[in-house]
């Protein structure tokens, strides 16, 4: 059913929820994931690839860690660091792996704070025709 699963990532603890549900999902579904976080920094955004900072470096042992974790777990696994704005850099994704489900985890802000912050996944909604899982993290 579900072949080639994009799961994105913001380098939060609020990733837990979908990393492991994905683990088991891809497990059963002998899926493949691809693992991308969108670094939206100010380097960036302005760099691109060619981008030097902190935050690319943690981004991309990020990125590096939990593929490892999906490896140990026997799921078929690629990472990808994309740049720039959230939504676009996802559907570029999707449309280049040929992805069949999103999964995400939501931070469950509610409509207010998601109308001032903005909402990656409910822009997602509006411009994808895939299926979209997303998992609301726990705040403990």
């Amino acid at each position: 059913m579900y072949k080639t699963i994009l799961v994105t990532l913001d380098s939060t603890p609020t990733d837990r929820a979908i990393i492991e549900h994905i683990k088991q999902l891809a497990k059963f579904m002998q899926g493949r994931v691809i693992l991308l976080h969108v670094a939206d920094g100010w380097a960036a955004r302005t760099f691109g690839p060619d981008a030097v900072s902190p935050e690319i470096t943690e981004d991309k042992a990020y990125l590096n860690q939990i593929q490892s974790e999906f490896q140990s777990a026997g799921v078929s696994v690629e990472a990808q660091l994309a740049f720039g704005e959230p939504s676009k850099e996802i559907i570029k994704c999707i449309e280049q792996k040929g992805c069949d489900l999103v999964a995400m985890s939501t931070h469950g802000h509610g409509p207010v704070k998601d109308l001032i912050l903005g909402s990656v996944a409910d822009s997602l909604r509006h411009q994808i025709d895939i299926p979209i899982l997303m998992i609301r993290a726990v705040n403990k």
